[in-house]
């Protein structure tokens, strides 16, 4: 099915029979290259703020975002999740919602756990339409202290105000963040290793990684370094922790508007000697 392109809120598509919530920024698909955003485990639509607009803006590419199910004003998630969520999200569900969305050539964006889905998408379909990948805070393996992070995110949830402030951008904030948080904590999820799909990427990464993360270490972009055969810009950002752009907002804009024209670049290139 397709998709209305324009600049509204409450719209939906469905995917296997789930209806996911999706905004859209900018120029459509058959008008120029997209950015496809995929957000954090605690993330949504709405939670992006005004970050869509500004990449649209500052890239030319029409950007499109969208809640996966279990987040924002999306269909619920069937709990408890099974552990390899990511890699269901990246093999079942997003190739139906590139189609949907009448995806020609661009880019997937993601954050956290959108990022770990992108780079799942990348090495494991041969889709030429995805020129290159941003990963954000990208985490491939588990480490104590991210999951240490993770028990705390936990006990704040349960005895503060974390479960009203999610209340204002998910449907239900039980759901959301028990999918994420439980299936993290599960004792099965500590040997969760997902960094054989970089072996198979052959396309541009730029990867923005907070110095300060307090999920993951620079040993998650170390991973990144010494596995991938493809091109891979890296911008570690100081005084910036897990969400690069908020913590850094500027700088983060730039490197992914950098990336994007030099992809652009690249491909008029390509054309010119075809």
């Amino acid at each position: 099915m397709g998709i209305v392109w324009k600049a509204e809120p409450e719209q939906y598509l469905t995917i296997d029979g789930k209806a996911l919530e999706y905004a859209c920024h900018g120029p459509s698909p058959d008008k120029a290259p997209t950015i496809v955003m995929l957000h954090e485990g605690l993330g949504c639509v709405g939670l992006w703020r005004d970050f869509p607009t500004q990449i649209a803006k500052a890239t030319g590419f029409g950007v499109f975002v969208y809640s996966r199910v279990g987040y924002g004003r999306s269909d619920l998630a069937k709990l408890p999740r099974p552990l390899d969520y990511m890699t269901r999200e990246a093999m079942d569900v997003l190739p139906g919602v590139l189609n949907a969305i009448g995806f020609r050539r661009g880019v997937l964006l993601g954050h956290s756990d959108g990022a770990t889905i992108a780079a799942i998408y990348a090495g494991s379909h041969e889709d030429h339409r995805v020129r290159g990948i941003v990963l954000m805070a990208p985490h491939f393996f588990t480490e104590p202290m991210g999951l240490a992070e993770i028990a705390e995110a936990r006990k704040v949830y349960e005895a503060g105000d974390l479960r009203h402030r999610l209340g204002k951008y998910h449907r239900d904030p039980d759901n959301t963040f028990r999918g994420w948080n439980d299936a993290w904590l599960a004792p099965g999820f500590r040997a969760w290793n997902v960094a054989d799909v970089i072996d198979y990427w052959r396309i541009p990464c730029l990867v923005i990684q907070g110095a300060e993360d307090q999920y993951g270490t620079l040993a998650q972009v170390r991973e990144i370094e010494t596995r991938t055969y493809s091109p891979v810009d890296v911008e570690i950002l100081a005084d910036c922790r897990h969400s690069p752009h908020i913590d850094q907002p500027a700088k983060t804009l730039a490197a992914i508007t950098e990336f994007t024209t030099r992809l652009e670049r690249i491909e008029a290139a390509e054309v010119e000697t075809a």
